[in-house]
Formats: C-alpha cells, structure tokens, sequence
C-alpha cells in the first residue's frame, strides 16, 4: 500500500471522475491515505470538505508562496483554527517561489508569510509542507531557524543538490520525491535518492500535475506512483514491496495524526 503525501484532487482536472477515484479507484489500484494540500484559501476549503468526506483522504492548508496576496491575519485565524480538526495533518503548502518573482520587495514579502506560517504550525504543533523554487539558501536558513524551535517537515517537490537534502535529513525532515524521478533529465534527484537514506523519503504526486513515466505529458493520479516507488526500488536497489512500505511509515511518522486515527 502506497501513502499519496502530496494531491490536489480539488483541482478542476478532477472534476469528472474525483468521486469515483476518491470513493474506490485509489484504494483498489494500491492507494491507502491520501492528503490532499491546500495552496490557494479556496484550496485550503476545498482540501478540508474532501478529506470530511472521505475516510482515507487528509487535508494540510497553508498559503502557497505565489499566492500570498490573498493572504492577511483573517486567513491566519481561519488556519488556526481549522488546524484542531482531526483530519487536518499539516500546514501547508508555504515557503518560497523566487522563479518569476525578481523583485526583492516581493521576495521578503513571501519570506514575512513564510515565517508567518512557520510560527502557526509551531502554535498548532503540526508538521509543515514546503514548496521552495529558486530559493535554496533562503529556504534552508529558515528551516534550520524552525528546526531550532521543534518544526518538521516534507520539503515538497525536491529540486536542490543531494548536498542540501543531507542537510535536511540530518534536521530529522523528510524528502518529498515524485514523478520527475523518472525522468531523463533528473540527474539530481537521482543523486539524491541515492545519497539519502529510504527512511527520508516519501513518495507524492502533486496530482494533476508531473505525471511520471510512462505517463508524462497526462493528467497525474495518485495510480502512477508505482511507477515512481518502482524507479526508487531500482535506484536504492531494494523491492518494490520495501519502498512501498518503508515511505508509508515514514508518512505516518511526519503526519501524526494520520497515525493516531
């Protein structure tokens, strides 16, 4: 059984079939828990009434860093407060997205509503789940300052050098790795796999998006991630069987209340 870390089943692309692949689909193609991640407010809801809806799906909300401008205190008290529910696991996704973002204004503006966020999972004492693009150093310097304080968590996407994932590791946070791994062109993340141990790793799809060989270029599901657990079983050279079961558990370690239902 494979733990999806990482969704966005409420994205549009699921609109025909996302009763049927919540209701059944998934868990008869080898899919257990499934923790569909908030980026925009309207996401963080959306997240939030499908995992009240389905007993296998958990919901993280956060405010991802391209869209903090609908970000303000009033959306903090709304996190805050959704964060009691049980099937809340994880504040997220935050960090940081310096790709189209040049302007240092708009930089430290995304690095104020990422510590912002930081501080509320240290308040609600629930895990993170990090989005950072092109934004290494400052992305790692303000882990390693909440790492100080008791925050963990899932850098999401992992992008960076093996060095850096190291870094992470030693901090106790987990590696997300998903479809790119089977990519031709993932020299890195490949190295990564490689250098980090299994028990660092969880597997994810950002569904809709970044469907793996020999789906790439097709919407993504949480059904491909065999693929991705069979590319990491042949990097690490253990079975399939391994991956599948060692990344469970690491996701249930990171996402406590997953663990406790």
């Amino acid at each position: 059984m494979i733990f999806e870390t990482h969704a966005h089943y409420d994205d549009e692309k699921f609109d025909a079939d996302r009763v049927e692949l919540l209701s059944h689909l998934l868990r008869e193609n080898n899919i257990g828990n499934i923790v569909n991640v908030g980026a925009t407010f309207k996401g963080c809801k959306e997240s939030l009434a499908l995992a009240e809806a389905y007993n296998d799906v958990y919901a993280a909300i956060g405010i991802h860093p391209e869209e903090i401008d609908e970000i303000n205190e009033d959306v903090i008290d709304w996190l805050r407060k959704n964060a009691s529910n049980p099937k809340v696991v994880a504040i997220g996704e935050i960090g940081l997205d310096y790709y189209w973002v040049k302007e240092e204004d708009q930089r430290e503006e995304q690095r104020l509503w990422f510590e912002r966020q930081m501080d509320l999972a240290e308040e609600v004492n629930l895990p993170v789940i990090i989005h950072s693009r092109d934004a290494a150093e400052d992305t790692l310097n303000t882990i390693r300052k909440y790492n100080n304080r008791h925050v963990k968590g899932i850098v999401h996407c992992y992008s960076y050098s093996k060095e850096i994932a190291l870094e992470y590791v030693k901090m106790g946070w987990y590696i997300g790795v998903g479809g790119v791994v089977t990519f031709k062109n993932a020299k890195k993340l490949v190295e990564t796999v490689e250098a980090i141990p299994l028990e660092a790793i969880v597997l994810e799809t950002d569904c809709p998006y970044m469907a793996p060989v020999p789906h790439r270029g097709e919407r993504n599901s949480s059904i491909f991630l065999s693929h991705v657990a069979e590319k990491i079983a042949e990097i690490k050279g253990v079975s399939v069987e391994e991956v599948e079961k060692v990344t469970y558990q690491n996701a249930l370690t990171i996402y406590d209340k997953a663990n406790k239902r």
